[in-house]
């Protein structure tokens, strides 16, 4: 026997990821803005919690080409492109706006600083990342990968499963090199107007293709795999332990210093070891208890306006607590920013998220709808 021969719809435990996912992100940048020492145990550990980021891509990755890897006519490519706006958009645009109009650090941005904010193109520009949306770099990223999935499904989706595994690990090794190409290692260079073409979407191909991969085996994991995933606390520590090396001066530059090739490709094949610790157990052998609670299940629906906002409120906690950026002050900073933060991105997802998704739903609905009624 070697798997169930059904995959589950629902897995309780990856909405769970999701907040874990999301309170990392919180805690990497809060150590980071109160400048907590990346050279000490904790300061090196919690500097690569933006590792969270490939979890986010990897959870993605992993539900999406699990639901739509066989989307191969032009209605249901379009439901799903319509879907995902949906779900994004509307969040998305209402935190950019609220962060233009009402963050003091963001009265100077221009023009094109703002039209590719709000177009989620900002990393194809120089200088694209405006003050309290920095971290919305990983979702243009992200989204990037919701555009290029109907092509990888129209493609490799075609592809027998075997084959589809190979060609998936395939492109992500051949990603690597990405770094290294000339146009990628000019820049980032504002005056010249060149943008850091490192962060690319092309770039982080390993980290989409650990959710792909896991997609591939989802309801056809071997028993033997399904117990060695179940023991968690071997994978778990085989992410802290990722994140630590990651962490190290040997290892690559800490802070914002920009990274050389090899270095940059380092940190993502870290990343890509962090996700798959995290992620695979979990998609492959759901069962977590923890991560099925009601507390999680509530900070994992959250969890997109809980990205989405938490750089903003971060932003606000020192005014507020009379501190200065990189003064210390780590344990009272997190508090303020979750305090704030919290109740922020549950009522984004009660009064965005949902209406979002709801509208487009039953306008997709109605499409159908009208497309099979008779003529």
């Amino acid at each position: 026997m070697s798997a169930p021969s059904y995959k589950p719809r629902h897995l309780p435990g990856l909405e769970g990821l999701r907040a874990v996912a999301a309170l990392g992100v919180v805690l990497t940048h809060v150590a980071f803005q109160t400048g907590l020492d990346p050279r000490s145990v904790a300061g090196s550990l919690l500097a690569r919690f933006d590792f969270f980021v490939p979890v986010f891509f990897a959870l993605s990755a992993f539900l999406l080409w699990r639901n739509h890897h066989n989307d191969h006519d032009s209605a249901t490519i379009g439901r799903y492109l319509l879907n995902r706006a949906g779900r994004i958009m509307p969040a998305y645009l209402a935190c950019v706006i609220a962060v233009i109009l009402l963050l003091p650090e963001a009265a100077r941005l221009s023009g094109g600083q703002i039209l590719a904010n709000l177009t989620l193109t900002q990393i194809y520009v120089a200088d694209g990342l405006a003050p309290g949306l920095t971290h919305l770099w990983s979702l243009s990223v992200e989204v990037a990968f919701y555009l290029a999935l109907p092509l990888l499904a129209l493609t490799v989706g075609r592809l027998p499963r075997r084959l589809r595994i190979l060609v998936i690990l395939g492109l992500a090794v051949l990603s690597l090199g990405w770094a290294w190409l000339p146009f990628v290692t000019a820049g980032p260079d504002v005056a010249a107007g060149i943008p850091n073409r490192q962060i690319w979407p092309v770039a982080y191909a390993p980290w989409f293709a650990v959710g792909m991969l896991a997609a591939e085996f989802s309801g056809r994991t071997p028993a033997w795999a399904r117990r060695v995933l179940s023991v968690r606390w071997v994978w778990w520590w085989l992410a802290l332990a990722a994140a630590w090396v990651a962490g190290q001066e040997w290892f690559g530059p800490v802070g914002l210093t920009h990274p050389e090739p090899a270095e940059f490709v380092r940190r993502v094949l870290a990343g890509t070891v962090f996700a798959f610790a995290v992620v695979v157990p979990e998609a492959l052998a759901p069962g977590s208890r923890w991560l099925s609670s009601p507390v999680m299940q509530a900070l994992g629906r959250w969890s997109y306006s809980i990205f989405l906002w938490h750089v903003a409120m971060l932003s606000l906690a020192f005014p507020l607590l009379g501190l200065n950026y990189f003064s210390g002050g780590f344990w009272p900073v997190l508090a303020v920013t979750l305090a704030l933060t919290l109740p922020a991105a549950a009522a984004s997802y009660v009064f965005l998220e949902e209406p979002g998704t709801r509208l487009v739903r039953a306008a997709t609905r109605r499409r159908a709808r009208a497309a099979e009624s008779p003529a």
